[in-house]
């Protein structure tokens, strides 16, 4: 290999996988391949919900085992959920999924100390019941709180397992809704008024700050020759997503597409009104001190768990009977906390149309062209509304992740928004976290520089709007009056 080019693995998280993959990075190449691929697969104990951490952390060596020699390992997952640790440095059980019921009705009790409207104005962050906020609060009567020395946002406890030092990343922290996003520093008052100790918590590190080095015994279970410096990266997999969208300008839009959908935008300053409050948008960290200003749909879910409860049919074919079906028949609102839990997802999608008085798809395919239309509306909506929040115009979408996969959802996202889709990269998430640790070690430069390569060396696909705009404002005025 040229000295030129420099091996990184990108360790990446999803909630329904994880992967290792393997990026080569030269001056003008960027090339990305899998190393190993592996499940999470959540597990329901008596107590609750929980992830299954160490099959996830025996995936990570497995991973790191396949990538042979590497210059640099960066660790990005979904956010919010932890890990905690006794005096020992031993974790106290599995970490809880955030779709675990403990935290129903929590956001009730820690608004009458610290009421909704002040807590966006410090945070910046959306109202989401799964917080770390609502999840520290929901735990504060437990043993295990209480003998918790550290608490670990999940992509730092496997880093810590990898290396020995403990840290936490700052584009992760800021979804904890205890960072204050002007400062991009713990907000110290929120957190005593709520009772929480922020000790738990590690020193903040920063988007390319070394991580420490894998431990021998690591290096003995891998294979691998030290030293192997792991990288902070955007450890939250939007973070490392949104700073792998190839765009020129900044007159954009990202949709970061998966399990989740996350749509906004880039902006160099948190808005923090109460209009944007009340839009329920998030004002979360990224690279280079930007924010991530965006909001939180559903996404993918939606047909992931129809998908699950038939039986796992073939997604290619139902995807073509979806496009055959009539547009705009039934939506949804791809928002509500009534689709958040898993199970009889097909039957609550078709009892959300029953009950909003609109025809009730009966067929998969029918189902299917509901969700993606009702998605396709909810990128709409987030985008016109960030737009008009933040005052920053968009001349283009970009969608990267999973998402971009699914062409149907590509062309009706163009068609809603009335606005070109760009649509890739696919592994959007292991390209800015590879890219991340490239530019910690030289290869490339700032975040221009970094878009530029991506739309140099990945393959993108442009769709144009077409059909009737007013089709959809009708369906949004029907989803909104219902």
């Amino acid at each position: 290999m040229s000295e030129h080019v420099k091996s990184f693995a990108a360790v990446d998280l999803g909630a329904s996988s994880g992967r290792v993959m393997v990026g080569r990075v030269g001056p003008e190449s960027l090339e990305l391949t899998e190393a190993h691929r592996f499940p999470n697969r959540p597990v329901r104990v008596p107590e609750g919900l929980r992830w299954d951490i160490l099959s996830l952390y025996a995936g990570v060596l497995d991973g790191l085992r396949a990538a042979w020699q590497v210059d640099s390992v960066g660790i990005d997952s979904w956010a919010v959920d932890y890990g905690l640790l006794d005096a020992d440095g031993a974790l106290l059980g599995n970490p809880v999924h955030y779709r675990d019921a403990r935290t129903e009705g929590v956001a009730e009790k820690v608004w009458a100390t610290v009421p909704a409207a002040e807590l966006y104005a410090v945070t910046g962050l959306q109202y989401a019941p799964f917080n770390t906020l609502y999840q520290l609060t929901a735990a504060r009567s437990t043993a295990q709180l209480a003998s918790a020395e550290r608490l670990l946002l999940v992509p730092d406890l496997l880093a810590y397992w990898l290396t020995g030092e403990a840290g936490t990343e700052i584009t992760n922290a800021s979804t904890t809704q205890l960072i204050d996003p002007r400062t991009r520093d713990w907000s110290h008052d929120l957190a005593e008024r709520l009772g929480i100790d922020l000790t738990l918590f590690a020193p903040l590190r920063q988007p390319g700050d070394p991580a420490g080095l894998l431990l021998p015994r690591v290096l003995e279970e891998t294979g691998l020759r030290g030293p192997v410096p792991v990288t902070t990266v955007g450890s939250h997999d939007t973070a490392s997503a949104v700073a792998a969208v190839p765009a020129a300008g900044e007159r954009f839009a990202y949709i970061c597409t998966g399990t989740w959908s996350l749509a906004g935008l880039e902006l160099e300053r948190p808005v923090l009104t109460e209009a944007s409050r009340a839009a329920n948008f998030t004002n979360e960290l990224g690279l280079d001190g930007t924010v991530r200003y965006l909001r939180n749909i559903m996404g993918l879910w939606l047909l992931q768990e129809c998908v699950r409860e038939w039986g796992q049919p073939d997604l290619g074919e139902l995807l073509r009977a979806a496009a055959e079906v009539p547009a705009l028949r039934s939506v949804v609102d791809a928002g509500d906390a009534t689709f958040l839990a898993p199970g009889r997802m097909p039957d609550r999608i078709t009892d959300a149309c029953r009950e909003s008085g609109q025809p009730v798809p009966e067929s998969r395919a029918e189902i299917t062209r509901c969700i993606l239309d009702s998605l396709a509306l909810a990128h709409r909506r987030a985008i016109r509304e960030a737009e008009s929040l933040a005052d920053h115009p968009v001349d283009v979408v970009h969608i990267v992740g999973g998402g971009t996969r699914n062409e149907l959802l590509c062309q009706l996202t163009a068609d809603a928004c009335g606005l070109p889709v760009v649509a890739g990269p696919a592994e959007a998430a292991a390209l800015g976290n590879v890219l991340v640790q490239a530019r910690a070690h030289g290869l490339v430069g700032d975040r221009t520089s970094m878009r530029r390569l991506l739309a140099r060396t990945q393959p993108l696909r442009r769709y144009e709007p077409r059909g009737d705009a007013a089709a959809w404002r009708a369906a949004q005025d029907r989803l909104t009056r219902g």
